[in-house]
Formats: structure tokens, C-alpha cells, sequence
């Protein structure tokens, strides 16, 4: 089928466009020399997997279930990160991966003599305490009172023989000039310890794939940490994996009108695109402007029954009819991995549209698996 074709409500992940970010996180990788993994949080359509493991070199997981899906259907390294490990999971954890990255000196001696056994290298989170968050406070992880990460005052230095490498993540949707400002951060705080280590993990955040990215900033900040320290260095992008690589496909159910006319959807922000309500993100749409800024203004909503359920008002050049399809774009990342079925709202099926325009179902969802996640 077409993407016109479809059944709505669809995420809808672009294979071609996939592949050209992957070309270029592949490209920095090469040109700087260090490794390029997948941040499993942001996007974990496994399908393409295969596909993604022919340009990057592993995956980050946020706890067991993405560490071992990591493992299962991605050909590469598996680190994972938490904020605390459960006593019940670690050795199904340190069995999956890698590299484990702990986030305190109690979490980290707690577990020290478990990963050594297991053979996995092992990283402590640092805080740098550097904020370099414009907009978006609520994932701004050196912000006051964070939970993430060891500060200066707080390192220990005979840490040192329990680690192999650090780790920090300070970044989101950010450029390469934000990474200068972090690393200096780093650099004075931590600096003296960088020279022990084998590894830097500099986190994710790095919008790479974006336009306007400095990519020659990244390789050189990456060559000039590799040369000073001798670390491998590695980098953890979800965004910039399958930024703009996805669509959610969507249909108007009803026109409501109460001084403005309100689009009533077949998908839901709540539900499919949670982020649109969390950061808060307006997410782009085809043929869709700001508002005011065409001849008719719609305000997009949804089928819930939750009154702030909105996507937000767009500008259209013709009007608007029930029936009409929109398709939302950005949808490959923090979509599907964040949504649910509040409201017995139905979920998204997912298809991969291959590179000659064809949409391929890969999974469609029913009442049995609303149903099963409640008992």
C-alpha cells in the first residue's frame, strides 16, 4: 500500500530516510573514530535493526527489557544504564550486556564484584553540573537537585580502581557548540581522573542529524578528547538515529466548533505522541502552517475524553473536511515507545515504507492487547 492507503491511526517509519541519517552518523563515526550507539529510549522499531546495525555499533539500554532486546536483534555492543539496578535483575542484566554504567558509589559497590565476574566493563555516571538547557528544563539531567550522576565534590578517587570508563549525558536536541561548553565542564571537574580511564561516554542528545549541525565541531572535540586522554570515545544519539525518519497517519473523525473549529482526530496526543504534552513539542505537519498564517485555522485534537488532549492549532490553505487524512511528521522518535492505551484508545499499527514509496505492515494492535495489560 501507499502511505495514502493505509488504515489510520499508523506510524509510519521511512526506510530512506532512516538510511540517510544512518549515513551520516556512520560518517562521524569513521571521520572521529569513535562509536556511534543506538539510545534504545527514543526509538526500538527492532525491524530495522538489521538495517542499523550495518551503519552503528551497538545499543544503550535504560534498564533489562531494552538491554536484552538489544542484545536479541541488534548485532553489536549492549551498554546500559540506570539510575539503580534491582538486586533481582542484576545478573539477567550483567548476563545481556556489555558495559554497565552506575549512577552512584552505593549503586556501584553494591554491584562492583557481580560485573567483575561477569566480565563487563564498568562506568560511573558523572555530573558535571553545567546546564546548557534553553528550553527544555524537565530533561536538563544537571539541573538543580538532579538525580543523575556523581558530582566533583561528591568523587571519590579510590572509585578509580572499580571503573573503567565515565560517563555523562547533559544533552537534548542540542548542537556540537553545547558539547564545547560540556566538555570543558567535564574537563575541569573530572579531567584528572579521564587520564585512568579506557572509555568516555559522552551520552546522547546530539542532534546530529539536524541541518544546521556543526558535524566538523563533533569530530574535532571527539579527536581532541581521544588524542589529550587516550579514551575510546563513545556517543548515544536516539533522536538523531531516525530524526524526521517517520510519520503518524491520522484522520478527521468530526469538525467541532466553540470559537474555533476543533479537528476531533483519530489519534491522540495523551496517547500516541506523548511528548506533544510532556516537553511540550509541536510536532510538524504535512501541508499543515502555523496558525494564522493560512486562510484556515483548525485547532487538532483527539478522540479521548481528556480535555488538554490537544496537538495544537495549524494553518491550512484549503479547509478541512471530515474524512480527510493529515500525516504528522518526526513520528519515528518517543512515539511508539512511549504510548498507551489510556481511554481503551486503540494503538497505532507500525509499517516500514520502503524506499520505493510502498508501506509494509509491520504489526497491528487490537482490543486483546488493551485488554492485556490490565490483568
Amino acid at each position: 500500500m501507499r502511505l495514502e492507503e493505509i488504515p489510520t491511526p499508523a506510524y509510519v517509519i521511512d526506510q530512506g530516510k532512516l538510511r540517510q541519517n544512518l549515513e551520516i552518523l556512520a560518517g562521524v563515526q569513521k571521520a572521529a573514530g569513535c562509536k556511534v550507539l543506538l539510545a534504545q529510549k527514543a526509538y526500538s522499531l527492532y525491524k530495522t535493526y538489521p538495517l542499523i546495525s550495518q551503519y552503528l555499533s551497538g545499543t544503550t539500554a535504560s534498564g533489562l527489557y531494552e538491554a536484552r532486546l538489544g542484545r536479541e536483534e541488534f548485532d553489536g555492543e549492549v551498554h546500559v544504564f540506570a539510575p539503580a539496578f534491582k538486586d533481582s535483575e542484576i545478573d539477567a542484566v550483567l548476563a545481556t550486556c556489555d558495559h554497565i554504567v552506575f549512577n552512584s558509589e552505593r549503586q556501584l559497590r553494591h554491584h562492583v564484584d557481580k560485573s567483575r565476574a561477569a566480565g563487563v566493563s564498568i562506568g560511573l555516571r558523572i555530573n558535571p553540573e553545567c546546564s546548557t538547557q534553553g528550553e527544555h528544563a524537565l530533561y536538563d539531567p544537571c539541573a538543580y537537585g538532579s538525580r543523575f550522576g556523581v558530582t566533583a565534590e561528591q568523587f571519590n578517587p579510590n572509585l578509580l580502581d572499580l571503573i573503567d570508563g565515565l560517563h555523562f549525558h547533559t544533552l537534548c536536541e542540542q548542537n556540537a557548540d553545547d558539547l564545547v561548553t560540556t566538555l570543558k565542564a567535564v574537563e575541569t571537574s573530572f579531567g584528572q581522573y579521564l587520564h585512568q580511564m579506557k572509555w568516555l561516554n559522552m551520552g546522547g542528545g546530539h542532534h546530529i542529524t539536524r541541518e544546521d549541525y556543526d558535524l566538523d565541531l563533533l569530530i574535532s572535540e571527539i579527536k581532541r578528547i581521544k588524542a589529550t586522554y587516550q579514551v575510546e570515545v563513545y556517543i548515544e544519539p536516539g533522536e538523531a538515529v531516525a530524526l524526521n525518519a517517520g510519520y503518524l497517519a491520522t484522520q478527521v473523525l468530526d469538525i467541532v466548533e466553540n470559537g474555533i473549529e476543533t479537528l476531533v482526530l483519530d489519534t491522540s496526543a495523551t496517547c500516541h505522541m506523548p511528548d506533544v504534552l510532556e516537553m511540550p513539542y509541536r510536532p510538524p505537519l504535512r501541508q499543515g502552517f502555523d496558525a494564522g498564517e493560512k486562510a484556515f485555522t483548525y485547532r487538532l485534537s483527539s478522540n479521548t475524553c481528556l480535555t488538554g488532549d490537544v496537538i495544537g492549532d495549524y494553518s491550512f490553505e484549503q479547509p478541512v473536511l471530515i474524512g480527510d487524512r493529515l500525516y504528522f511528521e518526526d513520528m519515528a522518535i518517543y512515539s511508539f515507545v512511549k504510548n498507551n492505551t489510556f481511554n481503551g484508545i486503540g494503538l497505532p499499527s507500525l509499517y516500514l515504507m520502503d524506499e520505493a514509496g510502498d508501506c509494509h505492515l509491520i504489526k497491528a494492535f487490537g482490543y486483546e492487547d488493551f485488554k492485556g495489560r490490565l490483568s
